[in-house]
């Protein structure tokens, strides 16, 4: 994922990022020129996102980098809340944007509506699905917010909606100015947890902090240092990148499962622990291995046993 802006105009009550129209964005397009070489270079990824913030707010760096990306025989999906769309023709560029995605996501919920009016979610589906792109509609997993997802698409496309976008339901994040709006109450032992697919997702802002993970707290400073590195260049985006991969207890986070590494003896404590999320289990992981000189050997068995599992 390449974390285009930290921008965004709509000033959501709940943006898991705090991002505001007054938010830092590029300044440093030869930073950014690297950061797109490495992702493009990188073959063992074939998909890349590109997300914010509003991305379409960053009109050079969106450009650039999705033509890149395409150009680089990979695949193509931009998030965004359609904040675009403010009239009934849409730009050239940004159409040029959407022609070379592989899906749009396009979020919508009640905490958008003061500024993304119904017209213009549907104006911005309507130029989507006409450079023949598919559209993943994410709202928040709240019956009313759903419903109104679905209202809208009908808006757009009729009862036919499903041939031109599926629903994709997302969990509240109490992260950014969304710890003030939301609160996790389910709690799991730590044992329960199972492989995390998160921790195989990088996402690089464009000043070179690059995280190992998608959580987007991470990037905005949570959690611990280990899941973070900051990079001038794209060799060293390609060294932390590579790092994060190589890395025995990331590996078996995202191989066996936070749960299993319970079944260590230094993590034996956590497996009745309950926690809100499996971030908050990984992150307990991580600071207890922080300040390791030598590798932890059943750490490293247990990532062979990850790999090895079909």
């Amino acid at each position: 994922m390449l974390f285009l802006t930290d921008r965004c105009p709509v000033g959501c009550a709940h943006c898991s990022v705090d991002s505001r129209g007054d938010s830092p964005t590029i300044t440093d397009f030869e930073l950014v020129d690297e950061i797109v070489e490495a992702i493009c270079t990188r073959s063992e990824r074939q998909l890349v996102g590109i997300s914010g913030g509003e991305p379409f707010v960053e009109r050079r760096g969106l450009a650039y980098a999705s033509e890149q990306v395409v150009e680089a025989g990979k695949d193509l999906v931009v998030y965004t809340s359609g904040v675009w769309a403010t009239r009934p023709e849409t730009q050239p560029w940004i159409r040029d944007v959407l022609r070379r995605c592989s899906c749009v996501f396009l979020s919508t919920d009640a905490f958008h509506e003061e500024k993304i009016q119904n017209a213009r979610f549907v104006r911005a589906a309507h130029a989507i699905a006409e450079e023949g792109v598919w559209i993943v509609v994410q709202v928040l997993d709240i019956p009313r917010m759903v419903d109104k997802a679905e209202v809208l698409l009908r808006e757009a496309f009729g009862e036919r909606y499903t041939e031109f976008a599926e629903v994709h339901l997302i969990p509240p994040l109490p992260y950014g100015r969304g710890a003030v709006v939301f609160m996790r109450t389910k709690h799991t032992p730590g044992r329960a947890f199972g492989p995390c697919g998160a921790v195989a997702a990088p996402v690089i802002r464009y000043d070179g902090l690059v995280s190992a993970c998608c959580n987007e707290n991470v990037l905005m400073g949570g959690g611990p240092e280990q899941l973070r590195r900051r990079c001038g260049s794209k060799d060293e985006l390609n060294g932390a990148i590579d790092d994060f991969y190589s890395d025995p207890l990331l590996r078996s986070i995202g191989g066996v499962g936070p749960g299993a590494l319970t079944a260590h003896p230094r993590f034996a404590d956590l497996a009745d622990e309950e926690f809100t999320s499996i971030c908050e289990l990984c992150w307990k992981l991580l600071r207890r291995t922080e300040s390791d000189e030598e590798p932890d050997r059943v750490i490293q068995a247990l990532d062979l046993v990850g790999r090895a599992a079909p």
